[in-house]
Parts: C-alpha cells; structure tokens; sequence
C-alpha cells in the first residue's frame, strides 16, 4: 500500500515553518510516501513566490498545487515552467505559465497529480474541469493517480468525484480553509474528501486576522487582508492506496 498525504492551503511563513515543524514526525508515524500540499497561499501576501516553494520543498514536499490564486504574484511564473514540483490548475486556457499535472517518481511506482480549479462561483473563463481531467486521464499511464480539485461549491467537488469515480485514486478538494468531516471511499475506489482545510494560524477567519476580515465585511470597503499569526493547526488526509490496483483502501482525516 502506497501512503499519500494531503496537505490543506498553507498560509504564509506561520504556516511553512508549522509544516517545517510537524511533517517529518507525521511523514514516520504514519509512514508516508508522497506528500502533495496546495501552496497557493505560501508567501506572505498571499500567491505563492519561488522562495515560498522552495520552502515547502524543503520541509519534505513532493509535488506543490494551487488554485485561484496562482499567479497573483508575477515573480511566480517563471516558476511553473521551471519547475515540475509545482503545478496550476490543468484547466486554465492555453498560453497560461506552467502545467497542470506531473508525477512523483518513488522508484517502484509513480504517482501522478493533477491539479484542477472549479468554475462555479469561481473563474468562469476556465475550462471545463470534467472534460479536462478526461483527457488528461487518457493520456496517464499511471495507476495511482491523485487530483486536488480548488473549487467553492461543494456539490462541484462531489460531482466531480463520482464522475471520476473508479479512474482516479483520489480526490481532495482545497479552497475553503475549512476541513469538511465527510472522508470516504467512492463504490469504485475512489478516496475523497471535500475540503482538507488549512495549514495556519487557529485564530483566524481562513487564515486571517480577524479584525481584518471582518472590517472588510462590514464596511464593505477595500481592506488589506494581512495573515494572522499564533498557534497553528494542520489539517490533512492521508489516503492509503493499492499500488496494484490503483484504488484506495484506506482514507484518515487529520488534524494537528
């Protein structure tokens, strides 16, 4: 069985040096084998930078996603072309920096991620995520094969889930901040969960300071939203796959 985790928005330099801390005891305890972060909100103004990345990388990361906001800093772009550990979603048109799928290489077996974004209530320009990931599908030789699906509506994530259900090992969402309590094998093999949440400070409103977000909120007016600081959590999902079969077996939702 194949030990993949799956690591929740990590935000900023509080939650890198979080990671930094708690995933080399996590990756022992729970003999893990790849790990997969969504890193789009790594730097501290938000976006994710190279210096960011190379940050996640170094705290034990395999292979870094991200959503809407990937190229919210321009430093950033390089970085996709340059790097096969960091992906944006698949699903952006053509022309866009960077891929939205690469492989985790273990040796006896590879791991292929896919990195997608939702449309609804998101980026409508975007292509569809359903038809995307079925071609992406049709061109993977991988048996494992492991999708950060970055999208609001929970009813898109399920979807999305039960139509890859039995073609994809797995199937996290991101986004929300918010880790959801519905982890669960699809009838065809298909682990999911609809959000893994953050990896960030506790008091916060998605990872920001409060009194931020809610003068925004109230006033309606533009505020800048700076990262809150204090004690964090991580929360994750560890999926166990069959390396033979490609379905998951096994699916622990995780909070530290």
């Amino acid at each position: 069985m194949i030990n993949v985790l799956c690591i929740g928005d990590v935000i900023g330099t509080v939650g890198t040096d979080y990671l930094q801390q708690q995933l080399p005891a996590l990756k022992r305890e729970k003999r893990v084998d790849a790990v997969i972060v969504n890193g789009e909100n790594s730097a501290d103004t938000n976006g994710i930078t190279p210096r960011s990345a190379e940050y996640l990388l170094a705290c034990g990361v395999d292979m870094i996603t991200t959503g809407n906001h990937a190229f919210q800093r321009r430093e950033s772009y390089p970085l996709y072309d340059s790097s096969a550990q960091v992906l944006r979603p698949a699903n952006y048109p053509d022309g866009a920096p960077g891929v939205g799928t690469g492989v985790i290489d273990l040796g006896r077996v590879r791991i292929r991620v896919i990195n997608l974004m939702g449309t609804v209530e998101m980026n409508p320009v975007l292509h569809c995520p359903f038809t995307v990931c079925d071609r992406l599908l049709e061109e993977c030789e991988e048996k494992i094969v492991i999708v950060d699906f970055h999208a609001e509506a929970t009813g898109e994530k399920k979807g999305l889930a039960y139509w890859l259900d039995g073609r994809v090992s797995a199937l996290f969402g991101t986004h929300t901040h918010v880790q959801t309590a519905d982890e669960q094998i699809l009838p065809g093999g298909t682990g999911y969960i609809s959000d893994v949440g953050m990896t960030g400070p506790v008091q916060s409103v998605i990872g920001v300071r409060p009194e931020d977000a809610v003068q925004m909120m109230r006033t309606r007016m533009p505020t800048r939203l700076r990262f809150a600081d204090g004690p964090c959590m991580l929360n994750a999902v560890l999926f166990g796959v069959d390396e033979k079969t490609g379905k998951t077996v096994q699916v622990e939702r995780l909070q530290l």
